[in-house]
């Protein structure tokens, strides 16, 4: 073995590997997941920092299931249903529209950055966006960094 493959394999052990952010996505399953169910089976390529919980209606996502995604240690969050007026519930994403923006403002007041929480309304036939939403918020979070200052925000409640 050579001194320069050596020396090439320790930098290479010491280099942290380049942060990859944790995304949880709360969708809806009559629009935005069947959208994603969409884009898999069409094996278009995206990255695979989401994991999705699949709900009913976006109009029955709690505020706190954001604040706990962050808690459990996600760096960003994305709510996706269906596109307004679209709602298989009638109003539900309409809801969640009026929820988020009383929930926005609490979070501001508290210092939880808000450009960590993205909101889009994506159909069943969207595949194509929902890539691109997913590369494009993952790309968003990843230049934000990781987000400690949740941590930091926990201890100060704690401590």
């Amino acid at each position: 073995m050579s001194t320069e493959n050596t020396n090439t394999e320790s930098i290479l052990k010491r280099a942290p590997a380049p942060f990859e952010p944790k995304i949880m996505a709360f969708v809806c399953n009559w629009c935005t997941y069947a959208g994603a169910d969409l884009a898999g089976t069409g094996r278009m390529e995206y990255k695979p920092n989401v994991r999705i919980i699949k709900l009913p209606c976006t109009g029955r996502i709690d505020p706190l299931f954001i604040l706990k995604a962050f808690d459990n240690g996600a760096d960003g969050v994305l709510v996706s249903g269906c596109h307004p007026g679209d709602c298989h519930y009638t109003t539900g994403n309409y809801h969640a529209r009026r929820r988020w923006i009383g929930f926005k403002n609490l979070m501001e007041f508290t210092g939880i950055d808000t450009a960590r929480v993205h909101f889009s309304w994506i159909s069943a036939s969207e595949a194509i966006k929902w890539v691109d939403l997913i590369n494009n918020v993952t790309d968003k979070i990843a230049e934000m960094g990781p987000f400690t200052e949740y941590k930091e925000l926990k201890k100060v409640k704690n401590g």
